[in-house]
């Protein structure tokens, strides 16, 4: 007859099959005596497991003289009890999916945090991109044909493009939705998180995955796409109402998504999208390896990062600068993510700025920071908006922003302490705004020293990416 042990060995490996190619696990006679040593340690899918200070994974089945306390949730338990020996227990790695947008730079970020942290991260994206190192597995469910909106940004009509995807974005992650479920279903994840509302957060509510939902909110998801049509009011509200949890970057987003949906006692967190500013990158301070982009010494350097997007007026800014050139002969804008773009190159040549305007390709992090630095402004006149990246990267760089005056923004910045806000359609204000923040020094200064104790406050990547590793704990929890 067989002995107890292999009985139980036996029903582990018909309800795991992982741990039927696992080494079977043994006790010893020193860890019976109470060491916090098993001979292989391994977390199977299923089972209640716990994981003390000393690395030892501790089961149903231990010996009657080794403390076993019951976990608070069997799938990816995050208690913080103790095994009587060793002290408190450490956070188990547990099962992650993201459904995003894999180019994104933004997702890419927000990611690459757990993967280092070393929980098994699983990536479905929306588009075609790079496996991030250490991904458990990457899947693709496209929604979009074609090169996507790195080509509609080299398009005139930015506003008609965004607005056909309102119409049928929506459609098409319904339609997506069981191919999503169908990757899931296999993997069993411990939590899902859907980068954004539109649209990787209407996919993953449509697949209806078993695991709890985060979902988070980026920009204007709320304010410019979820009212824009019957279809998007529609998904969104969906979207929101099966959201088990919420991330948004600033706290307006957190408090319209109740209005669009969101139970009020479903667990919120604000922080940037990304994670934060990596300060490692974005600091005052040069660096001998930053390049000089072509200026010449003394040049005043204006920048407006955020390339040609249907809610940022480019056009405003454009019209801007001819008043702002013949005023300050020594002046460059410099537009980054603009080079070759048809719609740049046309207000070059109507306004008749030559290399007065520089246009630049996307720049990779340590060049966008060595850019800020050499800038005197940063512009981002948007008309809809919710914590942008770059204007937390220009803060951290001594920059000053100025920004439209958004309730988000708002969050940020107060007008004429550590920026300027101005009406994003006024090209008079804006040009107004610049030729104050270049010419006043003392303002520039002071803006410096607020704005970097924001961001070390608020912003800091190192800081902010444990408090969303704690977010993931305490919907974990309440599911």
């Amino acid at each position: 007859m067989a002995s107890r042990s292999s009985r139980r060995w036996r029903a582990l490996c018909r309800s795991s099959p992982a741990a039927a190619t696992a080494p079977r696990r043994t006790w010893s006679r020193r860890q019976t005596a109470g060491s916090c040593r098993p001979t292989t340690p391994r977390r199977w899918r299923g089972l209640s497991t716990k994981r003390c200070a000393r690395g030892a994974v501790w089961r149903r089945w231990a010996p009657p003289r080794i403390v076993w306390r019951a976990s608070a949730s069997i799938r990816g338990s995050w208690s913080r009890s103790s095994c009587g020996r060793c002290g408190p227990w450490r956070r188990p790695s547990v099962r992650l999916a993201f459904v995003a947008d894999g180019r994104s730079p933004i997702a890419r970020s927000w990611i690459e945090y757990f993967v280092r942290a070393g929980h098994r991260v699983h990536l479905i994206t929306t588009r075609p991109c790079a496996a991030l190192d250490g991904l458990a597995s990457l899947d693709i469910v496209p929604l979009w044909r074609g090169a996507g909106h790195n080509a509609a940004r080299r398009q005139r009509h930015l506003a008609l493009l965004t607005g056909l995807r309102h119409w049928i974005g929506p459609w098409l992650a319904l339609r997506r939705g069981p191919m999503l479920g169908g990757i899931l279903r296999p993997l069993r994840p411990d939590l899902v998180h859907a980068l954004r509302v539109p649209f990787e957060g209407m996919l993953a509510a449509a697949s209806d995955p078993e695991a709890p939902l985060v979902v988070s909110t980026w920009g204007n998801d709320l304010t410019l796409h979820a009212p824009s049509t019957p279809f998007m009011r529609w998904a969104t509200r969906s979207t929101l109402r099966r959201a088990d949890a919420l991330h948004t970057d600033c706290g307006r987003d957190a408090r319209l998504a109740q209005a669009w949906g969101l139970r009020r006692t479903r667990p919120t967190i604000v922080l940037p999208g990304n994670g934060g500013v990596r300060r490692e990158v974005f600091r005052p301070e040069p660096s001998p390896a930053d390049p000089d982009f072509g200026l010449r010494p003394g040049t005043v350097v204006v920048v407006q990062p955020r390339g040609l997007r249907a809610y940022v007026r480019s056009d405003t800014f454009f019209r801007a600068l001819p008043r702002l050139v013949d005023e300050m002969p020594q002046m460059v804008a410099v537009c980054p993510a603009m080079d070759g773009t048809a719609e740049a190159e046309r207000w070059r040549t109507r306004l008749g700025l030559g290399d007065r305007l520089r246009l630049l390709p996307v720049l990779d992090p340590p060049s966008m920071a060595a850019l800020f630095r050499r800038a005197a402004v940063s512009v981002s006149p948007s008309t809809h908006d919710g914590t942008p990246n770059t204007l937390l990267e220009a803060m951290a760089c001594g920059c000053l922003p100025v920004a439209g005056d958004l309730e988000s923004l708002r969050e940020w910045i107060r007008h004429e302490e550590n920026g300027l806000l101005i009406d994003p359609t006024d090209a008079d204000r804006l040009a107004e705004a610049v030729r104050r923040a270049v010419r006043d020094e003392a303002l520039r200064a002071g803006a410096a020293r607020i704005n970097a104790r924001i961001v070390a406050e608020r912003a800091d990547y190192a800081r902010e990416m444990p408090r969303a590793e704690a977010f993931y704990e305490n919907v974990l929890r309440s599911v």
